[in-house]
């Protein structure tokens, strides 16, 4: 578990979850994007709500949570695509437990927008609960369905991070405050992945790669094909920070397990499947910042054909064209199409142009 400390740029949200700990209710939903650090406080929230004084850091419960053994905390996340109606029972069966160890148990639920079908089932396990349990939702944003879920609970909101935010957050971790600021573009607001690529001595190259594509366009299928290869392989590369940092959570996890006693970690399972899914949304995340960067790239050269003045006119024109061509691809990423056809064809829209 974590400390409020840890949360960066959510000063609002952190002080409507502290004024919680007073009175808390039966339900809270944590809405924002990925990385905003509504993760991070809802593990915080959880360890406090256990300890007798707020979050001492000192206790029994306080150290449990740490060493993420409380058996009063209780993660779940869901077995498949969406959040299904058996993940829902399995989650209704846990509320009704009586604490092991605290005064009250702490039932954390991921990616709640997607219970879009399920909605019901949820709705009814939340309106439910025995006294001494409360849950803490979390969502990357509200869909229709579930606006009477909202209702029942106390809506904590945590606004995308700005890249200002994250670049002063990477300088005080001791990055350059220009590599902090390109980090922080390609981030999606998404502070942990932020953190990763500071550590990725690869981040620049790929930059460099998205970064050079207008002056390597105007070839045959040829070339065009070995530059979507190389950029996906790239891409695919990049997630090995991803994947490094969940081994060593697990392990971490496993530890602190065997020193409990325990055999075997409990739910191994589920957390390997979301750590596949994390893996998967960080490579997504890493294609659709690359696109970022190539659309910028052509903003870049769209404002110096304007200052040129007329005789830039045509160039403008196909810049203009190309970032819209960009556009209109990151919609068709939403549909899952082979990236690697999908990638060429774009490139054969765009315009060659150098810097």
């Amino acid at each position: 578990m974590t400390s409020f400390d840890e949360v960066v740029g959510q000063e609002a949200a952190l002080k409507t979850l502290r004024q919680a700990l007073v009175n808390p209710v039966h339900a809270y939903l944590l809405l924002g994007s990925e990385g905003a650090g509504k993760e991070l406080a809802a593990q915080a929230f959880a360890a406090a709500l256990v300890c007798s004084e707020g979050g001492c850091g000192h206790c029994r419960n306080c150290t449990l949570a740490a060493s993420h053994q409380h058996p009063d905390i209780v993660e779940t996340s869901r077995s498949g695509a969406m959040v299904s109606v058996d993940d829902l029972r399995a989650l209704a069966a846990i509320s009704q437990r009586k604490p092991l160890e605290a005064a009250r148990q702490v039932l954390i639920v991921q990616d709640v927008h997607l219970a879009t079908k399920s909605a019901p089932a949820l709705l009814k396990t939340l309106e439910e609960p025995p006294s001494s349990t409360i849950f803490v939702l979390l969502a990357d944003d509200l869909p229709p369905e579930l606006v009477t879920i909202a209702s029942r609970c106390v809506e904590v909101q945590f606004p995308p991070l700005s890249t200002k935010t994250i670049a002063a957050a990477l300088a005080g971790n001791g990055c350059d405050p220009e590599t902090a600021r390109s980090i922080a573009r390609a981030s999606s607001g998404n502070l942990e992945r932020a953190l990763l690529l500071a550590k990725d001595p690869a981040f620049a190259s790929r930059v460099a790669m998205w970064t050079a594509i207008p002056a390597q366009l105007g070839g045959g299928g040829h070339e065009i094909s070995q530059l979507v290869a190389d950029l996906l392989g790239a891409t695919e590369a990049s997630v090995q920070p991803m994947k490094e940092r969940n081994a060593a959570d697990l392990a971490e996890r496993e530890a602190e397990s065997q020193a409990m006693g325990e055999r075997a970690l409990p739910g191994r399972k589920d957390l390997t499947d979301r750590y596949q899914r994390i893996e998967r949304r960080y490579r997504s995340d890493e294609l659709r910042a690359g696109l970022g960067q190539l659309q910028r790239t052509y903003a870049d050269l769209l404002a110096d054909a304007v200052s040129s003045g007329s005789n830039q006119a045509d160039a403008a024109r196909r810049c203009g064209a190309s970032i819209d061509a960009i556009t209109e691809f990151f919609g068709t990423l939403r549909h899952n199409p082979n990236e690697s056809l999908a990638l060429q064809a774009l490139f054969l829209k765009l315009t060659a142009l150098r810097p």
